[in-house]
């Protein structure tokens, strides 16, 4: 219900409100970056500060129309942060704030609801107390949900207006219900300058393909089925972007503090109706593309809303449905590849996608499936084995495009043939890792779904050579890649970045021989080269960057016993040699994974090495057996190595448990050598 504003005065209520440093929550974000776009273009006198942690549908490319105008200033974060919060408030003098920042979507809180109590509800009482500490606030828009008012009469011809009961029917309009309450305690409380917005379902360009109409307009693109759960009569309204951004922007201004506004349209479609209109628009035959599918947990009939409020203070809907659905399927096929991989998104109940350790799947095969399945044949209006109709020039399958750094790199010489061997366009990329200017061009240029970096500064001929040009190693190993991650997460790009596991030696904690593994959250501990000094300093910084995936190499193996890289080549040329089991990396087997994990989006720190140790013995042994049965070696003592090598190395264990999991075929590190390495060249007939 509306807020008394009786400690507002009456001044507060009548006079046009003129903000003057506004920030936003979640404005890379679908609506509030259409909002923060409208502002900044609309009013160059007002400063807009943007805060967003860059979640899983939210880009920074949203909010490319607004980047390079000076009232313009984006904070990457969380609202969850405190100290953040407090910092932007008092550091950029906020006088208002406009809070969109939530997780949104109702299948996602099916499977994880705490993730929506922590940044729904937890993320808006973090941001009321900061406006209460600080004391500054003008004015406080917090952006809820029609969900909140729960399912609306089939026969209503009234919509819930402002004042009617919240009756929350699913874990995230609980949240926004919640929210709001701790919203509307904070403006009796503290007399803080609270309105409430609730909104109908919005759509257009830009909007994560999870939500009904981008959806099905990915999937029409792509010639697939439109899974609709249930029977498709449920009913919702829908509003095009802009006008919801145009009520934002009434609302900013002639709003009145305490009160709370509907943001609707009495206009309601059926969710059938919508899917209908989408293949008309393709040219597709609904008979044969509408698929229904088992419907959600619990699926309100309907939201209705009464939109004579806001009408009153001069908004009013402005795009027609034809119009804006025209521009908003414009939009996407001339941009497909802009979410990059969604293919999880698109399936009729979307996995959560924001939860770390989802069980992964290939989704595109899985929708497909959809399409064949005895099941759904016989719930489809579509008559047995009819085909789908695609009229569209749009691509069929998720599109790809990599960026790669390393081109004369042993690992980036070989993504580029795994590319072509996949099908994938990949183009190298021209730029100095230390120059930020270079990067953006090449980014500007390739226009890259991906980013892979496979740079880097081993040494030459072996990590020695660091120790004597350490300036060097840190410019690429350092500066490069840091600055390559900066310019990734500002364009809103995965890095998948090649490192190294060389940052661990046995301890007592993880002995040689025990099988106890340096697990990803262990801290490096290593430091007797300054290869890995390196390494293990801009791993650390990494982890502040959500946006790279860091893959740990150890003592990398690939098929080719030619290249003098091969760690296999290396050993079979000495005459001696150390004999210590550690975890090693087969290249044939681990780099098309990786390829794999940017598909999947995985993030995050990853032991890149396959379950297991072998010893340089066993190698060597196994080398004698396919190779050479006449190559002979002798083993010498760590201490007998020191004599004839700079920098010590390396002996490790990695668990290598995590990538197991996301990958259970995945094979053992001596199962790997004998498939992928020695039975491949093998020179000594079998017995």
């Amino acid at each position: 219900m509306d807020l008394p504003c009786s400690r507002m005065g009456k001044e507060a209520k009548m006079a046009a409100y003129e903000p003057k440093n506004i920030l936003i929550t979640g404005a890379a974000g679908f609506i509030a970056s259409h909002v923060a776009n409208r502002l900044v273009r609309n009013y160059p006198h007002y400063k807009i500060v943007v805060l967003d942690k860059l979640d899983y549908c939210s880009s920074l490319k949203n909010l490319n129309p607004s980047r390079p105008s000076p009232n313009f200033k984006f904070v990457k974060g969380d609202i969850a942060s405190a100290d953040l919060v407090n910092y932007l408030l008092i550091t950029e003098s906020i006088d208002t704030i406009m809070h969109f920042a939530a997780q949104t979507h109702v299948d996602n809180s099916f499977g994880n609801s705490f993730e929506f109590t922590k940044n729904n509800i937890y993320g808006t009482h973090v941001l009321l107390e900061a406006c209460k500490v600080t004391g500054q606030i003008r004015r406080f828009i917090h952006v809820s949900t029609d969900e909140v008012y729960g399912e609306t009469d089939e026969d209503a011809v009234v919509g819930n207006h402002e004042a009617s009961q919240l009756l929350p029917t699913n874990p995230y309009s609980a949240t926004k219900a919640g929210a709001e309450m701790l919203v509307m305690a904070y403006g009796r409380s503290y007399g803080l300058p609270v309105i409430t917005t609730r909104g109908n379902n919005v759509y257009g360009p830009n909007q994560f393909p999870e939500k009904l109409i981008p959806k099905f307009i990915l999937l029409a693109m792509r010639g697939l089925p439109l899974p609709i759960h249930g029977d498709g009569s449920n009913v919702r309204s829908y509003l095009y972007c802009e006008d919801v951004a145009e009520a934002f922007e009434v609302v900013l201004h002639k709003g009145e503090v305490g009160h709370v506004y509907n943001i609707g349209t009495v206009k309601e479609r059926r969710v059938i109706d919508v899917a209908k209109d989408i293949c008309k628009l393709f040219g597709l035959d609904t008979e044969t593309v509408i698929r229904f599918v088992e419907n959600r947990p619990f699926n309100d009939q309907r939201y209705f809303l009464d939109d004579q409020k806001l009408k009153k203070l001069g908004w009013a809907e402005r795009t027609p449905w034809e119009e804006g659905l025209k521009k908003t399927i414009e939009w996407y096929t001339n941009n497909p590849g802009y979410w990059g991989d969604v293919a999880g998104a698109l399936l009729p109940h979307p996995r959560m996608l924001m939860t770390p350790g989802v069980e992964r799947h290939n989704w595109t095969e899985e929708i497909k499936c959809l399409s064949t399945s005895d099941e759904a044949k016989e719930s489809s209006t579509a008559a047995p084995g009819a085909s789908v109709k695609n009229t569209s020039s749009a691509p069929q399958k998720a599109s790809y495009k990599f960026l790669i750094y390393g081109r004369t790199g042993w690992i980036g010489g070989l993504l580029g043939k795994i590319c072509d061997k996949q099908g994938i366009p990949y183009e190298y990329g021209k730029g100095r890792l230390e120059e930020r200017s270079q990067l953006l061009q090449d980014i500007r240029n390739v226009k890259p779904t991906h980013v892979f970096n496979a740079a880097g500064v081993t040494g030459r001929p072996n990590v020695d050579w660091c120790e004597t040009h350490k300036q060097d190693t840190i410019r690429t190993n350092v500066v490069g890649t840091l600055n390559l991650a900066d310019v990734c997460c500002e364009q809103g790009l995965l890095m998948i970045n090649y490192a190294t596991g060389c940052i661990f030696e046995y301890d007592a904690k993880h002995p040689e021989g025990s099988g106890i593994g340096f697990k990803e959250e262990d801290k490096p501990n290593f430091t007797g080269s300054f290869y890995s000094k390196t390494k293990a300093m801009v791993e650390e910084l990494l982890q502040e960057y959500d946006n790279v995936c860091t893959l740990r190499v150890r003592m990398p193996i690939s098929s080719d016993l030619s290249n003098p890289r091969n760690f296999i080549t290396k050993i079979a040329r000495y005459d001696k040699v150390v004999n210590i089991p550690n975890s090693m990396t087969i290249l044939d087997e681990l780099l098309p994974i990786s390829i794999e994990m940017a598909k999947r989006d995985c993030r995050g720190i990853w032991n890149f090495t396959n379950p297991g140790v072998v010893s340089h013995n066993e190698i060597l042994e196994m080398y004698t057996k396919y190779i050479n049965p006449d190559f002979k070696w002798s083993n010498f003592t760590l201490e007998e190595q020191a004599k004839v090598i700079v920098a010590p190395r390396s002996n490790n264990e990695m668990d290598a448990s995590k990538l197991k999991s996301e990958f259970p075929e995945l094979l053992s590190i001596k199962d790997s050598l004998i498939k992928n390495v020695f039975e491949p060249n093998r020179k000594v007939p079998a017995n």
